[in-house]
């Protein structure tokens, strides 16, 4: 089965990616992509929406960065909050 992005996901995708750290950036990239499309795999969906992305980023990036990373995503205009993580 193969998994596709939602165009403007894979454009938020890109525009977070660009706010990480440059000796980071790779490897955020495929730690992400893998997890969203293993959330999409799991749920037997084909598509990687943004709260695949979110909640992807959620997990992959360590706690003492969410701060930076909520703020790069309010910047973007995504609203992390409602997918169910915290302000």
């Amino acid at each position: 089965m193969s998994i596709n992005w939602e165009t403007t996901t894979k454009e938020k995708f890109g525009q977070l990616l660009e706010k990480v750290p440059v000796f980071l950036r790779a490897m955020a990239r495929e730690k992400v992509a893998k997890k969203a499309e293993a959330i999409v795999t799991q749920e037997g969906r084909v598509q990687v929406t943004e709260k695949d992305l979110v909640d992807a980023f959620f997990v992959e990036t360590p706690f003492g960065f969410h701060g930076p990373m909520k703020t790069d995503m309010e910047a973007l205009g995504i609203d992390y909050t409602k997918y169910g993580h915290a302000r």
